[in-house]
């Protein structure tokens, strides 16, 4: 690491040492499940939807079976619902019928499942496999472009190739969760708290409310 991917490093540490995925599950289907359901919505929410939704469908198999309008029931409250219905019930169709109902280790064969993008796929494979993949949500992403890791116009996959090129492999994990609680808690997208931001990042912030030199 340079020496400002290490102060950013460093601050994050301190700033969120527990720095964890906030989503709700027991296994891998339960976490590619709601990582699935967590687009454009919050992990709170979708912790609410996936208490009932696993109490009724707690494997592929059964969600498989699924009518969609039942699933659209239980998982109204967050965004999307009509297609994140369908796309759960198609997903867990794939996995019953080609994976014996277990979430795939491989990054192709997660993305061809049904809803499943290069994100969710990072997130399964990096939160539940610990496979050096690093997920970018929009929290990660707007702190890589205030941070200037990564320019404005940047794809989600320029970001996530960026991000793993300035971390060692073994911070993929933390730092995205890190990032992510910094977006979340403190570097938000509409009021960010600058004042409650360590120097060590602040002096790397191009926001244009951050005082760079309180």
């Amino acid at each position: 690491m340079n020496q400002k991917i290490k102060t950013i490093a460093e601050c994050l540490d301190e700033l969120f040492p527990d720095a964890h995925c906030e989503l709700n599950y027991q296994n891998d289907f339960e976490l590619l499940c709601a990582v699935l359901l967590s687009a454009q919505t919050t992990d709170e929410r979708v912790n609410l939807v996936t208490k009932e939704l696993f109490k009724i469908y707690p494997t592929a198999k059964e969600l498989a079976k699924a009518d969609v309008k039942e699933v659209e029931k239980i998982i109204h409250s967050i965004g999307l619902y009509h297609n994140k219905a369908q796309n759960l019930i198609k997903m867990a169709r794939s996995l019953d019928a080609k994976y014996d109902g277990k979430v795939p280790k491989d990054k192709e064969a997660l993305t061809s499942l049904s809803g499943v993008g290069t994100k969710t796929a990072n997130v399964v494979l990096s939160e539940y496999y610990d496979l050096p993949y690093f997920g970018v949500d929009t929290h990660v992403s707007r702190i890589a472009k205030r941070l200037n890791m990564a320019k404005d116009d940047d794809s989600v996959l320029k970001i996530e190739t960026k991000l793993m090129r300035l971390f060692p492999k073994s911070r993929y994990k933390k730092t995205h969760h890190q990032m992510i609680f910094m977006g979340r808690y403190l570097c938000k997208a509409k009021k960010p708290e600058c004042d409650k931001c360590p120097q060590g990042i602040k002096k790397y912030c191009r926001f244009s409310a951050c005082d760079k030199d309180a």
